[in-house]
C-alpha cells in the first residue's frame, strides 16, 4: 500500500542561539505526530550575517542531535574534548545521553544549507554516556537514481548500508531529483516516516508539497516522490515510534517532570556532567 500525507507542517522563520536566522519546522507542537523526531530546524542563507553568531556553549540531555550540512560548514566543540568541522555534505551525530555541553559555530560561506534534527532517546537510554561522531563524505555512499541521486546519510537503502544509529534505527536519505523526475522508496509498514522538502516543491504520495515543509506519512510499504517543474532536494527520515511520555524543557528532553527538574537541578549544582569538563 502506498503511503500518503497524514500531516504537513511548513517551517517559519525565527532566530535561535546567538541570533542565528533559521526555519523552524518541527517542535513542541508536533511531538506526538512525528515521534521520535522532536525538532527539525532548517538553515538556508547566502548572508553570513544571519548565522555566523552561531550557538554558544549550551547543555543537552536525553536526546541525539543530528546535523546535516549540505552546503557550508559547522564546527562542533564539546565537554568531552571533541572539536570537529563538517562541510559540504557531511553529518554531525551527537548523543547527549546523560549530559553534554556543546557549541556550534557556523563560519561564513557562499551558502549555508542544511538541517538539524533532534532524535528522542528511549527511556532506557536517556542516561547513556554522551558521545560524538561525524560522518564524513568518504563514508556517505551516493547511489544513482534515474534522473537523480540518493545520498545514504545513515541506515540502509536497498541492501546498501550507511552509518548505523546505536539506539534507534534510523534511515536518513538525501534525495536529489531532476525536474519532473520521480522515485519510489520502499520501507517497512510499521516504520514512522517523514519527508522534508529542503529545496524545491515536490509531490509526495500524490500531494504537492511546498519547499521547507515536513510531512508525516501514513502507514504503508512505499511512497512516490516526484520533483516539480524545478529540481528538488528531499530528505527522507524513517525510524520507529517510541510512544513514551515526553517532558521537554529548553535543551533537555526527559520522560517525567521529576527527571526534567533533576536535570536543571544538576545544572545549578554543577553536577550535570558525568565527567569533568575537558574543553
Amino acid at each position: 500500500m502506498e503511503r500518503k500525507v497524514q500531516q504537513k507542517v511548513r517551517g517559519v522563520r525565527t532566530k535561535d542561539g546567538a541570533g542565528v536566522s533559521l526555519v523552524r519546522v518541527l517542535g513542541h507542537g508536533t511531538v506526538q505526530e512525528y515521534d521520535p523526531i522532536l525538532m527539525l530546524d532548517s538553515f538556508d542563507s547566502i548572508n553570513p550575517e544571519e548565522y555566523t553568531a552561531g550557538f554558544p556553549m549550551h547543555p543537552h540531555r536525553g536526546i541525539e542531535t543530528i546535523s546535516y550540512v549540505y552546503r557550508g560548514q559547522m564546527t562542533h566543540r564539546d565537554s568531552l574534548g571533541n572539536s570537529d568541522t563538517i562541510a559540504d555534505g557531511e553529518v554531525q551525530w551527537m548523543t547527549a545521553g546523560s549530559g553534554i555541553l556543546h557549541e556550534e559555530r557556523l563560519p561564513a560561506s557562499e551558502r549555508l544549507l542544511g538541517v538539524q534534527l533532534w532524535l528522542n532517546l528511549p527511556a532506557e537510554d536517556k542516561m547513556v554516556p554522551p558521545a560524538y561522531h561525524s560522518v564524513k563524505n568518504a563514508e556517505i555512499e551516493e547511489i544513482a537514481l534515474e534522473n537523480g541521486k540518493l545520498r545514504l546519510l545513515a541506515g540502509e537503502f536497498e541492501g546498501k548500508k550507511g552509518y548505523a544509529s546505536k539506539y534507534l534505527p534510523l534511515d536518513y536519505y538525501d534525495i536529489h531529483l531532476n525536474a519532473g523526475a520521480s522515485v519510489t522508496i520502499n520501507m517497512e509498514d510499521a516504520r514512522s516516516v517523514m519527508v522534508f522538502t529542503l529545496l524545491g516543491d515536490a509531490t509526495v504520495g500524490g500531494e504537492l508539497i511546498q519547499e521547507k515543509t515536513a510531512v508525516k506519512l501514513t502507514a504503508g510499504s512505499h511512497v512516490e516522490i516526484k520533483a516539480g517543474a524545478e529540481n528538488a532536494q528531499v530528505l527522507f527520515i524513517s525510524s520507529v515510534r517510541l510512544d513514551e511520555p515526553v517532558v521537554w524543557g529548553g535543551p533537555i528532553v526527559m520522560n517525567t517532570k521529576a527527571e526534567l527538574q533533576k536535570a536543571f537541578d544538576d545544572l545549578d549544582r554543577g553536577t550535570f556532567l558525568q565527567k569533568e569538563i575537558a574543553y
